[in-house]
């Protein structure tokens, strides 16, 4: 493991190898290594490749960088996600530019099933301020994850506003896990990664360099399932970030402000141009993006009074109902039950319609 994981990360440092390339080669050899391992002459001929990069392939030698990098990732117990990894977020792979690895520091699920990404600029006015926050209260009895920048501004506020309403928060960082990008944002990172986490696909050592930025803002877009603009100029980077959403498919919405306020130019072009719908409050956001159902506990509950339901698959019931969701991971360490016997009570559930299996291993109370 730790032998495929140093090549794949040496994959991501060769030189004009990024990770259209990398994925497309990692689906033909199987593997990082043997890509190193592969014969000039096949890669020369591999579409896409030709002879200059599979002549970067051939000569990179600086794998004591990928070990250092193994060593920082097992010092601070940070996660690497590969797109097979079933951790890596699902919702990225249909992003045709998907990062190749992703490092992660949190305990929230990746793959979580409702996920909206909530950006803005850096200098946000007292309006942005207010909307960010009621907005973000909106989706706290829904159980929205909430993605942003960490960025000064809107970002930083998206973020806290998911800690206050209890909602979970990623931060996509522009750079490497060993540094936190404002500085004055390290004690919201800091709880963030206890209720949420913080995730790039820059390694260890990466500088929050300008054309770092919108690599990230690739990320933000592509890993949520809606992206709201808050406030932002026509030049602004959430420009691009909202242009990147429209390009991967996904839905985006912007607050309109006032046609004389710099701060609100960029989202009443959006909504002008129809590259974003036009929402006032967080209602709004949660009935077109179908979250707005009734809460599914009851439902539940209702079903467990003419069911006859083991002690296992009670007790599994209330573990998911807690949180409205859970993966395995979180229902098995819960449980003085074999591995089995959870699989099997588990398997009861979901065919008599009390519980479901969503992308990722994640399971829900019908």
């Amino acid at each position: 493991m730790h032998s495929d994981l140093l090549y794949h990360i040496a994959l991501t440092m060769v030189p004009q190898i990024g990770d259209v390339h990398a994925k497309e080669l990692l689906q033909h050899f199987g593997d990082a290594e043997k890509i190193f391992a592969a014969r000039k002459s096949s890669l020369d001929k591999f579409p896409g490749i030709g002879t200059i990069r599979s002549e970067s392939i051939k000569t990179f030698s600086n794998f004591q960088r990928a070990e250092e990098e193994l060593r920082f990732i097992e010092r601070y117990n940070i996660t690497v996600l590969r797109q097979t990894d079933a951790g890596y977020p699902k919702r990225l792979l249909h992003c045709y530019d998907a990062p190749s690895l992703l490092y992660y520091k949190g305990n929230a699920d990746l793959n979580h099933h409702k996920i909206m990404a909530v950006i803005g600029t850096r200098s946000h006015t007292d309006y942005g301020k207010e909307m960010t926050g009621k907005i973000i209260e909106d989706m706290a009895s829904h159980h929205v994850l909430v993605v942003s920048g960490l960025a000064y501004g809107i970002d930083a506020l998206a973020h806290k506003a998911a800690l206050k309403n209890k909602l979970l928060t990623i931060g996509v960082l522009a750079h490497g896990l060993d540094r936190i990008y404002p500085s004055a944002n390290k004690t919201l990172a800091k709880e963030m990664t206890t209720h949420g986490g913080l995730l790039t696909d820059f390694m260890s050592g990466a500088k929050p360099d300008k054309q770092n930025f919108p690599k990230r803002n690739r990320i933000v877009a592509g890993m949520a399932d809606a992206t709201l603009v808050i406030e932002t100029q026509v030049n602004g980077g959430s420009m691009i970030t909202a242009e990147l959403a429209n390009n991967y498919n996904k839905d985006v919405f912007a607050l309109p402000g006032k046609t004389t306020d710099v701060k609100s130019a960029g989202c009443n072009y959006l909504i002008r141009s129809n590259k974003a719908a036009l929402i006032t409050s967080g209602k709004e956001l949660l009935d077109f993006m179908n979250w707005s159902e009734a809460p599914v506990k009851k439902k539940a509950i209702q079903k467990e009074l003419f069911l006859e339901l083991t002690a296992e698959e009670k007790m599994i019931m209330k573990i998911i109902g807690e949180k409205e969701t859970a993966s395995i991971d979180e229902i098995t360490p819960r449980c003085n039950f074999s591995s089995s016997t959870i699989a099997a009570a588990m398997l009861n559930l979901e065919l008599q319609g009390i519980i479901t299996c969503l992308p990722g291993k994640i399971y829900k109370l019908l």
